[in-house]
């Protein structure tokens, strides 16, 4: 399969990701949210298994189709929504740090049990038929567990739509508010208000400069295997490396948000993404591979520090709770939009540069990094304007 061909499945699953994020609101109002995550990762694994039995390239279309529908529309703007609800100002930051960075741990630590299965049945082989099997048991270990953790939220999670008798009067209470403010969503939320809101619309486009920003961890390996030189082990395990920085600059990131300002440290690590970039674009192929791994960590911690805060801002947007839910939505529909657009233009610029692709790819992701400061810094006189 060509690189074009994968950029043009990557661009449909990111169609499905954008056509999900408005309804994916309205439908976690109606149904009960634990049956919507089982059903939700029960088809996801089963799109494994048949994607494990290497298809066609049509099937592995309508398999990615599936996999963008069940990954959005039966949770994403409910858990933002649910985040935003818990948190009190001035948590903005580490609530939605630790949220993105406790994404990383689980994806870390599946990702560096696959290394290891990866590493094991190729065992120094480097025939197509080994790498093969190599990646269809991997697909296989992601598609058992999705679907036994689909089996455990069914068994061992209870909370459901409507208040249980065995609850206490504050859980209920809880719970009741939820369902009230989910309601409200639905029915009260002026979306000419939400259109025209001008901190809803930076925010959706500080999110889309940061998201093609973020995006680059995924090309860095290819970059080092195809224009450096790195093997494909140790692509692999340096994409294990990276996965690593997700918690910690998930995290980290978020408690330093807290502590200096959400905006200013949001736009340092942008500055540090685009300086190391640049480092990486630039640095002669012979270089000591130390020097590579030293930037590569730079960029991991960097943009997963990025990934965790771009949600943070949503405090700054005061608007109500009755109006949270689609402005979600409709900040995601922009932001996320990269999905669709991004994997076109990375084939573009790798057949129009040609040897040089990744190093293009990789100044115009820098470019995107200074966009989104610039956002970042009209986000921020906007509100301050606002407070004033």
């Amino acid at each position: 399969m060509e690189l074009s061909d994968l950029n043009n499945i990557l661009s449909v699953l990111g169609i499905a990701y954008v056509l999900g994020y408005f309804p994916s609101g309205w439908i976690a109002d109606k149904f009960s949210a634990r049956k919507l995550l089982s059903l939700s990762l029960f088809c996801v694994g089963l799109g494994g298994f048949w994607f494990a039995q290497v298809p066609s390239y049509t099937s592995i279309i309508i398999i990615f189709i599936i996999w963008g529908t069940f990954s959005v529309l039966t949770f994403w703007s409910a858990h933002l929504k649910l985040v935003n609800l818990l948190m009190k100002e001035g948590e903005e930051g580490r609530f939605f740090g630790i949220l993105d960075g406790g994404k990383g741990v689980v994806e870390a630590v599946l990702a560096s049990i696959a290394a290891a299965i990866f590493t094991f049945i190729l065992s120094g082989s480097s025939a197509i038929s080994d790498k093969q099997n190599a990646f269809v048991a991997i697909v296989y270990m992601y598609s058992i567990i999705c679907i036994v953790v689909s089996v455990l939220i069914l068994i061992f999670i209870k909370v459901d739509d409507e208040p249980k008798e065995s609850a206490s009067k504050d859980e209920k209470d809880f719970i009741t508010k939820e369902e009230d403010e989910g309601k409200k969503n639905v029915r009260g939320a002026n979306l000419k208000d939400i259109l025209t809101n001008p901190l809803v619309l930076l925010l959706g486009g500080i999110i889309f400069t940061a998201y093609i920003v973020a995006q680059v961890v995924y090309y860095i390996g290819g970059y080092l295997e195809t224009n450096v030189g790195f093997s494909a082990t140790a692509v692999a395990t340096i994409t294990v490396i990276m996965l690593w920085m997700r918690p910690l600059g998930g995290i980290g990131g978020g408690f330093l948000a807290d502590m200096f300002g959400k905006r200013l440290v949001f736009i340092v690590f942008l500055a540090l993404t685009a300086v190391s970039l640049v480092g990486i674009t630039f640095m002669p192929n012979d270089a000591s591979r130390w020097v590579f791994y030293v930037f590569v960590v730079l960029v991991g911690v960097s943009v997963y520090a990025i990934r965790g805060l771009y949600w943070s801002l949503i405090g700054d947007l005061d608007i109500p709770d009755s109006e949270m839910g689609l402005s979600i939505g409709f900040i995601s529909f922009i932001g996320y939009m990269p999905d669709i657009v991004l994997p076109l233009i990375i084939t573009l610029i790798m057949t129009t540069f040609g040897d040089f692709g990744y190093n293009a790819y990789l100044l115009f992701t820098t470019i995107f990094s200074v966009l989104s400061i610039v956002l970042i810094i009209v986000f921020g006189k906007k509100v301050n304007e606002k407070v004033n």
